[in-house]
């Protein structure tokens, strides 16, 4: 059975050492058939107050994730459920070190396995050229404005060693950049940001 995931974006109070207090309710949280896989702090594009943790459930099967969007750090949540595409693989943890970009990509939504496959295809090159490693592409659930408008929003979640390394990443002459330009003209939105794995 195909694991789910819940994208779970968090304003957090203005209190002294909130990232390491939401860390402290993490380890503390009882999750029934579910784990936390990661919590992410802002770098670049979010607001010092702000984080994500993503849960997955392995069975399939979503539980409730109070124990996340509970208690007295937290001011706000919002919870997208995910399916991953071809990665996250198994029981597959983002490695520690660097910085993850979490890049969100609305999709026509009858392109979005051409999307995918076109990824995959980059992917095998672009990992070989850069200290970057891609741990999860994800499609989540449309909202009802999603819907209406025709597309899906995908999930990207990558590791680079560094900003210079995503800067680098950027050169538009190689092949999987290529590649990345065919996907480019599926999307109809995208945006970022950088963020470390607590």
């Amino acid at each position: 059975m195909t694991a789910i995931y819940d994208y779970v974006f968090l304003t957090l109070k203005r209190a002294a050492a909130a990232q390491q207090a939401l860390a402290d309710q993490l380890k503390a949280a009882e999750l029934p058939g579910g784990e936390v896989v990661g919590q992410f702090a802002p770098q670049l594009g979010w607001a010092g107050n702000e984080a994500a943790v993503l849960v997955r459930w392995p069975g399939g099967k979503a539980g409730e994730i109070d124990p996340v969007t509970g208690g007295y750090i937290v001011a706000g949540s919002q919870a997208t459920r995910l399916t991953p595409t071809v990665r996250p693989v198994g029981a597959a943890l983002p490695l520690a070190g660097g910085i993850y970009v979490h890049r969100w990509f609305e999709v026509e939504t009858a392109a979005t396995d051409e999307f995918v496959t076109l990824s995959g295809q980059g992917w095998a090159h672009f990992e070989t050229l850069f200290d970057a490693k891609i741990y999860g592409l994800f499609k989540g659930e449309p909202n009802a404005a999603q819907r209406q408008a025709g597309v899906t929003p995908l999930l990207l979640l990558t590791r680079y060693g560094s900003h210079g390394v995503w800067e680098a990443s950027r050169d538009p002459t190689t092949e999987a950049m290529q590649i990345f330009a065919r996907r480019q003209q599926l999307t109809r939105r995208s945006w970022a940001a950088s963020t470390r794995l607590i």
